[in-house]
């Protein structure tokens, strides 16, 4: 029997649990197909989901984090979360052209998107340097505090 894959809802809750524990510095969960391993570093929480090396043909992805995480890994996604509860939008206008597209660079301090919350736009900005490899969110769409907008990845050229 084949153990059960971790959901995208499991990791986000490892990723409270250790966020919202003063005294778990790192937390690390494993199945056959998947690891999370979750830690704080200087009052940011950090995410990294790696297949074993058993399964290489299972494709790594990250969840909300602020910065790359420490391992140097070639495949390093970093995700830019919502700050908060609005509406997603790509770009300033309706009529004007998306802030980022996939597959392009970004540098930190770049306004990647805008949220509306109660009438009022704020940029988003990466904080980090890379190329977006996805957009998570449809433009117009609600969206939640942390909820996963884009990823980047941090090794691109």
């Amino acid at each position: 029997m084949t153990e059960p894959k971790l959901d995208l809802d499991q990791i986000r809750a490892v990723i409270k649990i250790a966020s919202e524990s003063p005294d778990v510095a790192e937390l690390e969960v494993a199945s056959e197909t998947l690891k999370v391993v979750v830690k704080k570093v200087a009052g940011a929480v950090r995410a990294v989901v790696s297949t074993p090396a058993s399964s290489p043909s299972a494709s790594p992805a990250a969840v909300p984090s602020t910065q790359p995480a420490a391992t140097g890994s070639t495949d390093q996604l970093v995700s830019i979360t919502a700050p908060m509860v609005g509406t997603f939008y790509r770009a300033a206008k309706p009529d004007a052209s998306p802030f980022v597209a996939e597959g392009d660079l970004v540098e930190p301090g770049q306004a990647v998107c805008i949220i509306e919350a109660m009438k009022l736009f704020n940029e988003i900005q990466s904080e980090v340097r890379g190329r977006v490899a996805k957009i998570l969110v449809e433009n117009a769409s609600p969206v939640e505090y942390g909820q996963l907008l884009m990823l980047v990845d941090t090794t691109a050229p």
